[in-house]
């Protein structure tokens, strides 16, 4: 049989545990990139995710783009290769072939970058420049009949390939650079500009593809991001639960713990009676804990209340209650504000006097713990937490001190009476919470 502490650990462990990450586009950016060689060469399209689907689409369907435009290219000049040599027609085919194949690891080195434009992937684009310049002014020597077609298939790699690069300089240096060369070595200006805009519209499908790429792979990302903040907010928030039920309890065995060590020393037989409910509230801290990290505890400000007027009365500390007001849809809320601020009266405060009170739309917790000289109860990280939890469902935490020698402290009480008093305030009350939270 396992131990309640055992069992415990479990539930913690359970209630903490983090799945396993899935692959985020950020990865799957990476494997566009350096990390290329760690991934298989292919994988079935079940296989992938939402943004490696993408990514190949986009991928293969410039990859089409750039061959079939050249392809069409070669069909519509073979028109005019009735007369010429074969072993010509054999040169502009192979230097259509080699263009491509060179322009093709310059589509994947671009996507691979995208959305940066640096480093410029020098590797593949030289190679493809240099081919480009041969094919140009090879294309000159060419018959009337071959003229024009290497230049043409030249274009269009180039505008697939290289324009995918996010500089505006590329992409004017290409469409402009094209429209001149076209210009100059036919003499009409209407093919420069025809040239011009056909590059043009290239330049601008591809950068688009990649553009789109882009947007999906960042909405993965944030959506991969928001799961993470989830997991975050959901460990924050039971840290906070863990301080809130084992910070009181833990407050309450010690103070049981040295009146139990006190009445020994005295001989009294008591003693025994105040250990037993020391191990009463272990046992408490112990269920409640297993509850919590289950996820099935709920704060009760009933259970909350007698509790705080439990503790108060054993520490020897008064204890005033009037809070029938209270709407109970802000019950579950109070009851985290009482077990803060009696858990910081026991541990931090020397008051004789604790009032928790709810007028006007307020709730006040008051004690006469600050000294003359302002000793007393700080805020802490507790009520720091508190004030989290309580903004998103519209109520507003002060916290101050009233009756000091110089005047008030800061925190916005306004004065809520006496001398020498702690205070925390929780404002707003009198509308609904904008939401409830565990």
């Amino acid at each position: 049989m396992s131990s309640p502490d055992a069992d415990l650990d479990a539930s913690a462990t359970a209630a903490t545990a983090t799945p396993a990450p899935g692959p985020t586009p950020g990865d799957a950016g990476s494997a566009r990139g350096g990390s290329r060689a760690r991934r298989p060469r292919w994988k079935r399209w079940s296989e992938r995710s939402e943004v490696e689907r993408v990514d190949l689409y986009t991928r293969q369907s410039i990859y089409l783009l750039l061959w079939s435009s050249a392809g069409f290219i070669l069909w519509r000049g073979s028109a005019d290769w009735g007369e010429q040599p074969p072993a010509l027609v054999a040169l502009v085919v192979a230097a259509v072939a080699v263009t491509c194949a060179l322009g093709t690891p310059v589509v994947r080195d671009v996507a691979a970058l995208y959305p940066a434009a640096r480093p410029v992937p020098w590797r593949s684009v030289g190679p493809l420049l240099a081919a480009t310049a041969v094919v140009l002014l090879g294309d000159r020597l060419l018959p009337d009949g071959l003229r024009g077609v290497g230049a043409m298939v030249a274009l269009s790699v180039l505008s697939w390939s290289v324009g995918g690069l996010r500089d505006d300089r590329v992409s004017a240096a290409l469409v402009g650079g094209f429209g001149l060369v076209f210009w100059a070595t036919t003499g009409l200006l209407v093919a420069g500009l025809g040239a011009a805009g056909v590059t043009a519209f290239f330049v601008f499908t591809a950068r688009v593809s990649l553009w789109l790429l882009g947007v999906v792979s960042e909405l993965d990302r944030a959506r991969a991001l928001q799961a993470d903040l989830a997991v975050a907010e959901e460990r924050l928030r039971f840290s906070r639960d863990v301080h809130d039920v084992l910070g009181r309890r833990l407050s309450a065995i010690a103070l049981q713990s040295e009146l139990a060590a006190r009445l020994s020393e005295r001989g009294d037989t008591a003693a025994a009676a105040t250990m037993l409910e020391v191990r009463g509230v272990a046992h408490t801290a112990l269920r409640e804990a297993r509850a919590l990290a289950r996820g099935y505890r709920a704060t009760d400000l009933a259970q909350e209340l007698e509790g705080a007027r439990s503790l108060l009365d054993a520490a020897g500390i008064a204890v005033a209650l009037d809070v029938a007001d209270l709407p109970t849809a802000w019950h579950e809320p109070a009851g985290w504000v009482v077990r803060e601020c009696v858990t910081n009266v026991l541990r931090h405060s020397a008051a004789t006097r604790v009032e928790i009170t709810y007028a006007a739309g307020a709730l006040v917790v008051g004690n006469d713990g600050v000294g003359p000289a302002g000793t007393g109860p700080t805020p802490g990280s507790g009520l720091t937490g508190l004030r989290e939890r309580l903004a998103p469902l519209g109520a507003r935490l002060d916290v101050g001190t009233t009756g000091l020698t110089g005047g008030s402290g800061s925190g916005g009480d306004g004065g809520d009476g006496g001398t020498g008093r702690f205070v925390v305030r929780v404002s707003g009350l009198d509308s609904p919470p904008a939401q409830v939270t565990p």
